[in-house]
């Protein structure tokens, strides 16, 4: 069975102590019959590291490149995926990571972003995999913060 890579990140900014996550709005494909909002990702290049991936394609996808990478945050969504017939296995690596930068100039993979309290990017991400990954990610930071 054929394997895909890929990786991305939760992108957050904070503004008067509150945090605030990227979602971006990926079109219907033939994959996916309806558009949906997730987060920066994209499939690893032959000889690509992880986070080589993940600062490539952020960059591509939103024109973002002042990322702080949160230590210690890793969380991987594993799915399968038909394609030309064939079943695909794909695993999804994200890390977390702060911009200071609020402006996204989005590729042209996306039709549009949206900057959101966690409470809102919850009710607004698509799917359970990526409702799941935000959870861990806030919980995440919310423990890192309250930390001496």
């Amino acid at each position: 069975m054929p394997i895909r890579k890929s990786a991305g990140a939760i992108i957050f900014h904070k503004e008067n102590n509150q945090v605030y996550y990227l979602l971006l709005e990926y079109p219907s494909s033939l994959r996916n019959d309806k558009k949906y909002w997730g987060f920066s990702k994209g499939t690893m290049e032959q000889g690509e590291e992880e986070m080589d991936t993940i600062i490539r394609e952020i960059k591509e996808e939103t024109g973002l490149e002042d990322l702080d990478f949160v230590e210690g945050f890793k969380e991987t969504e594993k799915y399968f995926f038909k394609e030309e017939g064939k079943t695909i296995f794909k695993t999804v690596s994200y890390l977390l990571a702060e911009t200071r930068t609020k402006e996204v100039k989005i590729s042209h993979e996306h039709l549009s972003f949206t900057w959101l309290s966690y409470e809102e990017a919850l009710k607004k991400l698509t799917f359970k995999n990526a409702k799941e990954i935000l959870k861990k990610a806030n919980s995440y930071l919310t423990d890192c913060s309250s930390s001496p």
